[in-house]
């Protein structure tokens, strides 16, 4: 069976899943397009490009009344709702061929897209969580693929996370509609600053309003003006201390819920954008209530036209399962022209990328598809060696990012319990773990822990490759690995972005399509070439 599904709203996504195969996952934001972005014409002809013929099943992704509005209210399923009795079924035509039209909630997209993805054999019952800016809930699902909610344990958990970094932000305008979604990753950041785990009485109390506050769409920071954080900046040591304790008080909201309520010692799959907090899932990991836990890597709304896929699945051909690779999406466009006088260009080999970067060139790593989820994983990644804190701070400025940020790090599996006490595969970058050397400060944040991702040869073939190679020439089989993209934006996917993004950030070069692209004009690369002639390593250049 084909399926061809889409998300049509925030963190917009097309979905081709073939006889139980995810074929491709093509996002809206990726390819240098807005952050959070919805579908757009050329989402959708990007994937007709990928499809061989008409598919059996056209999948509607359940979104908010407005979307019923304008669609018609038949037209999709509705935001929330786990019962089947929601879906939208109907029989449509597509270039002059009958068609399923499948509909269900948005809710649902995120449990069978976690359902779908995990390990889990089919019958296999467990505990979910979907927690995201709208719905913090737990479900249990059972041998027949029955889903019971639980409880709603908190309203907007994530919306409400986001609306501290708000009020501290002299930048973020008081009297906005709504939260800036990029704030949770930037609030997770700097609650790894907190050394204090205590609030102040004034703290409870605006804790409670963080967390009782029923008007988040309008504008809560009226009611705020008073408080001791309001506007007072992101580098005060007080509110990092606090953003710690309020970011624990939240997830223990829902460890104490599920502690008290959810004791079969089922397994648990966690979704929904906060699925993305790595030190919330390593709470998870830590907590020895569930024998096993999955996170996807599309756990925000990127993955939930996968999860309406494969939902219509369950529908049609009683099959919640799916074979897929994190390395679902469009393939590099290394066709387009740019100014190739810049660069001096050589064929790329991992011996000589890994020396560069052991001479502290930064440079992009460019490899066949992308990444699906909103983390680089090693086909649109800036890689640099990790040992010196300049590194870190040279890669937040290319990244044009805030100086608090950590830089993540990418590490041979079999190394991975030696340098960051990771004693199986951590592929997706969704847990944090405690760095057990100093040698590393580049990718180590300043509460000791990293947000490592392993990879194995089965993984990533040419990532593990030049691990292997640049381990060889250091020591160490670990890099720096941050997103490839233009501030607000998706992955870079064509050479002629690439080639400005190197150029107007100053990165040293890149690799890309077999070859290595290096700025003429990077000092870096100029002190690389004067200290060659004690080098053995093939620097010669491409024809």
């Amino acid at each position: 069976m084909k399926i061809l599904s889409y998300n049509p709203d925030h963190d917009g996504a097309i979905a081709y899943l073939q006889d139980a195969r995810l074929v491709v996952s093509v996002e809206a934001e990726k390819n240098s397009n807005y952050r959070y972005s919805p579908i757009s014409s050329h989402d959708v002809f990007d994937v007709l490009g990928e499809l061989d013929e008409v598919p059996d099943v056209i999948c509607t992704g359940g979104w908010w009344p407005r979307e019923e509005r304008r669609l018609g209210s038949r037209a999709i399923a509705k935001y929330r709702g786990v019962s089947t009795h929601d879906f939208i079924i109907a029989q449509r035509r597509l270039f002059g061929k009958p068609v399923h039209y499948f509909s269900s909630s948005h809710e649902r997209s995120h449990l069978l897209c976690a359902y779908g993805l995990s390990n889990l054999p089919k019958g296999t019952p467990c505990y979910a969580l979907v927690w995201e800016g709208a719905i913090g809930a737990f479900y249990e699902i059972d041998a027949d693929l029955n889903i019971t909610l639980l409880a709603d344990v908190m309203n907007q958990p994530g919306n409400r996370y986001i609306l501290l970094y708000g009020l501290a932000d002299p930048t973020f305008p008081k009297n906005a509609p709504f939260s800036r979604f990029s704030d949770a990753g930037k609030l997770m950041a700097l609650a790894s600053f907190s050394s204090r785990t205590k609030p102040t009485v004034e703290e409870e109390n605006l804790i409670a309003f963080l967390l009782d506050c029923p008007y988040l769409e309008t504008n809560p920071y009226e009611s705020l003006t008073h408080s001791r954080y309001y506007n007072v900046g992101l580098d005060d040591p007080e509110f990092r201390n606090f953003a710690g304790i309020f970011s624990d008080r939240i997830f223990d909201v829902f460890y104490q819920f599920s502690k008290k309520n959810m004791k079969k010692k089922l397994p648990l799959l966690i979704v929904g954008g906060c699925g993305l907090n790595c030190d919330w899932n390593t709470k998870w990991n830590e907590a020895g209530l569930f024998p096993e836990i999955f996170v996807p890597p599309v756990a925000n709304d990127s993955g939930s036209a996968i999860g309406t896929a494969i939902d219509a699945q369950l529908h049609f051909i009683g099959n919640p399962k799916v074979d897929w690779n994190v390395y679902s999406g469009l393939n590099f466009i290394a066709t387009n022209a740019f100014d190739l006088t810049q660069y001096d260009v050589y064929e790329t080999s991992y011996e000589l990328v890994a020396d560069m970067l052991a001479n502290d060139l930064i440079l992009a790593w460019v490899s066949e598809r992308y990444e699906i989820g909103p983390r680089a994983l090693g086909n649109r990644s800036i890689l640099a060696a990790p040992f010196h804190d300049s590194t870190r701070v040279r890669l937040n400025k290319i990244k044009r990012r805030e100086q608090f940020r950590p830089i993540a790090p990418v590490c041979l599996e079999e190394d991975a319990a030696t340098w960051f006490g990771c004693y199986g595969p951590s592929p997706f970058m969704l847990y944090t773990y405690r760095v057990r050397t100093k040698a590393l400060p580049a990718v180590t944040h300043v509460n000791g822990t990293a947000r490592i991702q392993t990879v194995s040869s089965s993984d990533n073939r040419q990532l593990y490759d030049l691990l292997v190679a640049f381990k060889k020439r250091t020591g160490y089989g670990v890099l720096c690995n941050t997103s490839l993209n233009f501030d607000g934006r998706g992955f870079i996917n064509k050479i002629d972005d690439l080639s400005e993004y190197a150029v107007e950030r100053k990165l040293d070069g890149f690799s890309a399509d077999r070859r290595t692209y290096i700025l003429k004009a990077s000092s870096k690369y100029q002190a690389y070439l004067g200290a060659s002639d004690s080098r053995t390593i093939d620097l010669g250049i491409a024809s």
